[in-house]
C-alpha cells in the first residue's frame, strides 16, 4: 500500500531543479543572452541532469553556454518561488565562483554581456535581477570572499 502511494505522489506535479551561476570573469559578471524563451539577459544555468550533483551541473552549464571554466565554486542560495520562471515551477540552486577560460557564445546562448559587479544591474529574464541584487548586497557587500 505504501508503494501504491508513492507511486501517485510521483505521477503529479514537482518543481524542476535548475542551477544559476553567478561567474565573475576578469572582474565583471558573466551574463547571456539567451535564444530560447523567454529571450533577453539572464544569468548561466540550466536544469540538473538526473546523476549529476548541482557543483557538476553549473559547470557544465557554464561551459555549454559560455565556454568558460569556474573555480572556487559555493553555494549561495536556493530559490523556489513558483512564479521565478514564466514556463514552470523551477527551484533554482545559484552558486558563484571565479571564471576563466576564452569567453564565448554557446548552446542556447546567443551573446555575453559582462556588467561591472557595482554598476547598474540591466534587466534580466527570471528572478535573476533579485539575485544578483540580493548577491551583492551580502557576498560583495559583506566581508566575504568572491
Amino acid at each position: 500500500m505504501a508503494q501504491n502511494s508513492f507511486k501517485k505522489k510521483l505521477s503529479k506535479k514537482h518543481p524542476l531543479l535548475a542551477v544559476d551561476i553567478i561567474a565573475l570573469y576578469k572582474n565583471k559578471i558573466v551574463l547571456v543572452e539567451r535564444k530560447n524563451y523567454p529571450k533577453g539577459l539572464a544569468l548561466p544555468g540550466g536544469f540538473v541532469n538526473y546523476s549529476e550533483t548541482v557543483e557538476q551541473a553549473a559547470k557544465r552549464e557554464l561551459f555549454e553556454e559560455t565556454n568558460l571554466r569556474i573555480k572556487n565554486l559555493e553555494q549561495f542560495h536556493v530559490y523556489s518561488s513558483p512564479k521565478r520562471d514564466p514556463r514552470w515551477h523551477i527551484v533554482s540552486v545559484v552558486l558563484y565562483g571565479n571564471a576563466y577560460g576564452k569567453l564565448k557564445a554557446k548552446s542556447d546562448a546567443i551573446g555575453i554581456k559582462l556588467i561591472d559587479p557595482f554598476g547598474r544591474i540591466p534587466k534580466l529574464c527570471f528572478d535573476h535581477q533579485k539575485i544578483l541584487k540580493d548577491f551583492l548586497k551580502k557576498v560583495l557587500l559583506s566581508s566575504q570572499k568572491f
